[in-house]
């Protein structure tokens, strides 16, 4: 038996996002649910909201979408052929389709391609609800285990180190990128493909919260001390220094999720030191020499240091 990931693995692209954008188009409506969509999608970026609860708000679209069913039918009859062509080329009966989108949203490709009903996440098709947890990562192999209890797996393939856990269960697992496969054990994620998934984790996205909070303060600041002090650079050092330890605080216990203590403020204060000489440098050029607005300028150099400081913070201060 083979097992198969289906998003970007043997389908090229992700169904569940195609399939909104063919709803959006075929039922502009559908956009009124944004707004909460946009809400918890929010609440799930900054780990504050677990994927299932996120995705059951986002198939909130589902109750305005009249026939289900049709639109299904008619989605599959315009991307069928996304099916990749390696995959045709291998296909047997026996094949199993595991996979997070919902399972009514893969019947019909499963169909068409003669193999088993897919194993994916249980979604109501009229209201969005699951029924379970959403198939995905240690949800996998627990999912394929009670429906296929004696069965081996002699090859696995997906597109996402997320389905490690599958992957253990076989022989042979591969990494799909387009139509290459390459064995599990020898992939090694391009070094942009790591920055992206480090960008775009929830502690990231906390962290930009905090950074946003601690731009604001220190903009103000800086500007009530630039009133005592005429020159912009001391201001804005003063204002910096100012809120750093608010800033400490908030990455310990929002951010990060560790326990404030002496060792890691000074780690967190050296942390710091590269992204100080950044902005302060950003200061000198924007308000000295551009002559732009101070809050402009203050606001502006705190924005170009933010990455620096997080992955300084990431791998020194708060490292686990």
């Amino acid at each position: 038996m083979f097992a198969y990931d289906f998003d970007e693995t043997i389908y090229d692209g992700d169904s569940t996002r195609d399939f909104y954008f063919y709803c959006l188009k075929k039922y502009p409506r559908i956009l009124l649910d944004l707004p909460i969509q946009g809400w918890h999608f929010l609440f799930f970026a900054l780990g504050l909201r677990p994927k299932t609860a996120f995705k059951e708000q986002f198939y909130r679209f589902f109750r305005r979408i009249p026939d289900m069913d049709k639109a299904v039918s008619a989605f599959w009859e315009q991307n069928f052929d996304k099916i990749k062509d390696w995959y045709l080329k291998q296909k047997r009966p026996d094949d199993v389709i595991i996979s997070a989108s919902p399972a009514f949203l893969l019947e019909i490709p499963c169909q068409r391609l003669g193999i088993t009903p897919p194993i994916a996440s249980r979604v109501d098709k009229h209201t969005g609800k699951y029924t379970g947890e959403n198939c995905y990562g240690e949800e996998k192999p627990s999912r394929f285990t009670a429906q296929y209890p004696d069965s081996k797996i002699e090859a696995f393939f997906s597109d996402s180190l997320s389905d490690t856990p599958m992957a253990q269960m076989a022989e042979e697992s591969f990494i799909v990128k387009g139509e290459t496969r390459i064995p599990w054990k020898t992939y090694t994620p391009s070094a942009a493909s790591r920055l992206k998934r480090t960008l775009l984790s929830p502690t990231f996205f906390r962290f930009l919260l905090v950074g946003v909070m601690n731009t604001a303060i220190t903009t103000v600041l800086s500007v009530l001390y630039h009133r005592l002090i005429p020159a912009a650079v001391p201001a804005f050092a003063l204002g910096y220094v100012t809120t750093n330890l608010l800033s400490f605080l908030m990455n310990c216990f929002f951010t990060f999720k560790k326990r404030p203590s002496v060792g890691r403020f000074l780690k967190f204060f050296l942390s710091y030191v590269p992204n100080f000489l950044i902005q302060c440098t950003s200061v000198w050029l924007l308000c000295d020499l551009c002559n732009l607005p101070q809050w402009l300028s203050y606001a502006a150099a705190a924005i170009i240091g933010v990455p620096v400081t997080y992955f300084l913070m990431k791998i020194f201060a708060f490292k686990k």
